[in-house]
């Protein structure tokens, strides 16, 4: 009776830790059970290989052990034992590595254990201690439990949603009432497919040289984490406050609006993110354009440029507005000149529709870059700020980490790890050709293009053979046949094509390779775990 008691609980305790790459898909998928179950039904051979036939093998060896250890042991109660404790502590061994594998491997939103992540965890638990027990008491073996902890962690976020919807209807209550009271806060919202959160953090470095400005983190763009920051960090003091808006739902921006009443609102880009839940690159533009149709009659909207859909959206807008450009676009108000590219950085004329013209220099490189070094100068320029404060401002902003961050040394190094949009790896490839040196890029590849995955990558070898001198693919992904044949096709030679499994192979690979003042490239997330 001990053993099972102790079992059950230990079992329940592996399962759950063992479970935390389920928890922090919910945590991404920002809790929408929809989103999360299309997660599980596109994994699907995930949970086959590694929960189904985990579990299938701890419990076939918990009833099959024992009938084993008879060949060599008489007395059953002592062969019941050793093989029951052998078993369960080699299971909880497992479950712990699986714990410890999926919590440290690389992600571009690492899990955060929050008050709501606990919370589940509780519910969780509980869950996984009524089925545990249930199992033992129809003579199941419990390490079946571990095939269900997928469904069974999406049981417990449906359990908990109801009282996680009041609490969060209550903090958002809240922070919309502190902002409304806080009279003179200036509040700007900055919304885009791509590249709001450098826009975001560039504009707070440039407003902090005139403004006393709160900023939401890197992922506080959700109606919950706007409302934590408001909440917790909004003070009296605070003159402007800058909040960055996610969407991954039609209507979610307009939520947002509802909560912080931006006055500015900057919209970046328009592209196919979350195509999944949009359904359309149409519904991803107007949901984005919620922001500008939400700002108050004496707002100013601030537009990017590069797509078709931004200009639409520009001029559909009924708003003060101002857009930005790079050289030759003369209607900007903002754009920049004479753009250069070094191994310290970039260097770029600042001209504004007013005649001024400023000369900038700045450690971010790419040309997308640039564009949100415009946004957040051209709305900078609109609150007071001259063009010289503007480019003192750019000359001391920091690269964000792994988006484009140029770190001087002997062998000078492009961090773009945390990229997966094409564009930016295009853009990333062309910076690196006017570096000085021998160019070397290290990639395993661009992924989550959907159906263009083969596409996309083939045109990746292409670009890469006009930019790179030598190329290490980090991998076995079945898109580096795509990357390989648009390199070879391009002209690339093979000699200079490497091949590593992991990025310790890739490491010694460089370290052969490269010199000094030779530049490379890290260009996308190197793989998860994942069965091919």
């Amino acid at each position: 009776m001990l053993f099972m008691i102790v079992e059950v609980v230990l079992l329940t305790v592996a399962c759950c830790a063992a479970s935390v790459h389920y928890i922090h898909v919910l945590q991404m998928e920002r809790y929408q059970l929809p989103a999360y179950r299309l997660w599980l039904s596109r994994n699907r051979d995930r949970i086959l290989k590694e929960n189904v036939l985990w579990a299938f093998l701890g419990g076939v060896s918990s009833l099959y052990l024992p009938v084993l250890l008879s060949m060599f042991m008489s007395g059953e109660a002592a062969r019941n034992a050793l093989a029951g404790w052998t078993v369960l502590l080699l299971f909880c061994g497992l479950m712990a590595w699986i714990a410890w594998r999926d919590y440290s491997k690389p992600s571009k939103k690492p899990f955060v254990v929050t008050q709501r992540i606990r919370r589940l965890l509780g519910v969780l638990f509980a869950l996984c201690l009524l089925s545990a027990t249930l199992l033992k008491l129809l003579h199941i073996p419990a390490h079946f439990l571990f095939a269900a902890m997928p469904f069974l962690v999406q049981a417990a976020a449906m359990i908990i949603n109801p009282y996680e919807t009041r609490l969060n209807a209550s903090f958002f209550k809240s922070a919309r009432k502190k902002i409304r009271e806080h009279k003179d806060l200036i509040t700007i919202g900055i919304t885009g497919s791509y590249g709001k959160t450098n826009v975001k953090f560039i504009l707070r470095d440039l407003l902090s040289m005139k403004y006393k400005v709160l900023a939401t983190p890197a992922s506080f763009n959700t109606a919950m984490g706007i409302s934590r920051v408001v909440n917790d960090q909004l003070t009296d003091e605070h003159q402007v406050f800058i909040a960055e808006m996610g969407a991954t739902h039609v209507g979610d921006i307009k939520e947002l609006v509802d909560l912080v009443h931006p006055k500015y609102g900057i919209l970046t880009s328009i592209g196919p993110r979350h195509m999944d839940t949009f359904g359309s690159l149409e519904n991803i533009a107007s949901t984005k354009f919620e922001l500008i149709q939400g700002l108050p009659k004496s707002g100013l909207a601030v537009f990017g440029s590069g797509d078709d859909y931004i200009s639409r959206l520009y001029a559909m807008c009924r708003h003060d507005k101002c857009r930005i450009g790079l050289d030759g676009d003369e209607g900007a108000y903002m754009r920049a000149e004479k753009i250069t590219y070094s191994e310290k950085g970039s260097g770029f004329a600042m001209v504004c529709a007013d005649g001024e013209r400023v000369h900038c220099r700045t450690r971010l490189l790419g040309s997308y870059n640039i564009k949100n070094i415009l946004l957040a100068a051209a709305l900078a320029h609109k609150m007071g700020l001259t063009m010289e404060e503007i480019a003192e401002g750019v000359r001391k902003l920091s690269p964000i980490e792994h988006r484009m961050q140029l770190i001087p040394g002997e062998l000078n190094v492009i961090d773009d790890t945390l990229n997966e949009d094409s564009d930016s790896a295009f853009e990333a490839l062309r910076v690196l050709s006017q570096m000085p040196g021998r160019r070397i890029v290290v990639t395993p590849g661009l992924r989550d293009q959907g159906s263009r995955d083969a596409d996309v990558n083939y045109a990746l070898g292409t670009v890469m053979a006009d930019c790179a001198d030598a190329v290490i693919l980090v991998g076995r992904r079945g898109f580096s046949r795509s990357i390989v044949r648009g390199m070879v096709q391009s002209g690339f030679s093979r000699s200079n094509l490497h091949m590593a499994d992991d990025m310790d192979d890739a490491s010694e690979v460089l370290q052969e390779i490269s010199d000094d003042g030779d530049t490379v490239l890290f260009e996308s997330r190197i793989p998860d775990y994942e069965e091919e």
